[in-house]
């Protein structure tokens, strides 16, 4: 007879069967990744542009010049960019990073024809037009400032600030007032720099057609575009880490105080970096983790408490996040320290570390199953600048790390002395 108290054994996986995309240089030195998987009729363009937060002369430059590009091109303006997009069943996604942007565009093949025009206009020959700009900076101006009343964004706030020191990217803070100072003429300067064929690179992912590369060719790769066709400088910063232990941003009508705890961390180059995750997983990185078993669910402090390795270029920040009642803050900041202690001087047991390694392998199998999930796989190794072999090292480091390295590792990469407490709530009497 079945015994239902007996769990089934979970198998690993042997090897991660990560598709690798087809790599062709066009005419003009663009890159072009092909990652053709799936089989609905639809194909994902994403074109990177080197060049983010980290390369901007002012706070938000890079940002708003992402932004900026379906506001309005020579060709069309916003609402009939808007429209084209809609009425095509098109989606198009804006955004920027550390050190590149993103244009990303969802299209249904049989409509590849007039979404890539539109795509072209916006990223060829964007105007910033003021009118547009201005609406869009107010609204961004009462988000920041909603955003400023809450003890969450505050937290994280005082937290970059804390590690990175204000002259550093990472630290900088956007303040009101640098929301006031970007102009269409600001915009143009990022775009002119960064938005050009030599500092472009393509994936396309779906269900990709050998037509959808040929018009990708024609309208990205023949001719060279844009106007300065330097690569971006690689810039070193040196973060200063301010020599106190405690923040804490007052809010007197904060019904709890946000918590956050950091340090800085390791980079995804670092040789202790994959078995590392293992440890921040264990730690704080998932509903099992031993921060949410003790502090959530046998202390009560917190609704949720993680922790992760948040990347930045070059050191990245190890942070760990809770909200909770003010008069659980002593107790809650006592308990993570009390876990880092248990990690540096006990075991993990078998069970216990088999349990965060099929965790962590169920999420690399579901990271890896799709098209567009794919994708983001192998932008991210690039941006990250990891070596093709990097999935396959992922899981090996997984599979392989142990109770005893668990221990050392959190003995090298989870100082105490160096974590940062930023609280933001309301003053205890």
């Amino acid at each position: 007879m079945l015994n239902r108290s007996d769990q089934p054994r979970i198998l690993e996986p042997e090897q991660l069967a990560v598709q690798r995309p087809e790599r062709i240089k066009l005419p003009n030195g663009v890159p072009l990744s092909v990652l053709n998987a799936g089989d609905n009729e639809v194909t994902r363009i994403d074109l990177l542009m080197a060049g983010g937060r980290w390369q901007q002369k002012q706070p938000l430059q890079a940002l708003f010049t992402n932004r900026m590009l379906r506001e309005g091109t020579r060709r069309y303006d916003a609402a009939r960019i808007a429209e084209k997009l809609d009425y095509y069943g098109a989606w198009l996604e804006l955004s920027s990073a550390s050190e590149y942007a993103y244009v990303t565009l969802y299209s249904l093949n049989k409509y590849l024809p007039q979404t890539l025009d539109i795509l072209e206009s916006i990223v060829k020959e964007p105007v910033f037009p003021e009118k547009e700009l201005g609406v869009i900076v107010d609204n961004n101006i009462q988000q920041f400032l909603v955003n400023s009343s809450k003890v969450d964004f505050l937290a994280h706030r005082g937290l970059v600030k804390a590690l990175y020191g204000g002259q550093h990217p990472g630290g900088r803070l956007v303040q009101e007032e640098d929301y006031r100072r970007i102009t269409p003429a600001v915009l143009r300067e990022f775009y002119d720099r960064y938005y050009h064929s030599n500092n472009c690179s393509i994936y396309l992912s779906g269900k990709v057609t050998d037509d959808c590369i040929r018009r990708i060719e024609s309208l990205f790769g023949c001719e060279a575009f844009g106007t300065d066709f330097r690569k971006p400088e690689k810039t070193e910063f040196h973060p200063v880490t301010t020599s106190g232990k405690r923040i804490f941003i007052e809010r007197p009508d904060a019904l709890q105080s946000a918590v956050r705890m950091g340090m800085l961390s390791l980079d995804r180059n670092h040789p202790d970096y994959l078995k590392a995750r293992v440890l921040v997983t264990l730690f704080g990185g998932y509903f099992g983790s031993r921060l949410m078993s003790n502090i959530r669910e046998d202390k009560g402090y917190t609704y949720g408490i993680s922790a992760a390795i948040m990347p930045y270029p070059g050191q990245g920040v190890l942070a760990v996040s809770a909200e909770a009642a003010n008069e659980f803050v002593e107790p809650l900041i006592g308990e993570v320290y009390h876990e880092i202690d248990r990690l540096q001087n006990e075991l993990a047991s078998d069970g216990e570390l088999s349990m965060v390694k099929n965790y962590m392998l169920g999420d690399m199998c579901r990271s890896y199953e799709s098209a567009f999930s794919l994708a983001d796989a192998w932008i991210f190794v690039q941006v990250s600048g990891l070596q093709d072999t990097y999935f396959a090292e992922a899981l090996d480091a997984v599979k392989e790390v142990t109770p005893q390295e668990i221990r050392e590792l959190a003995g090298r990469h989870l100082c105490k002395e160096k974590l940062k407490e930023i609280v933001c709530g309301k003053k205890m009497s």
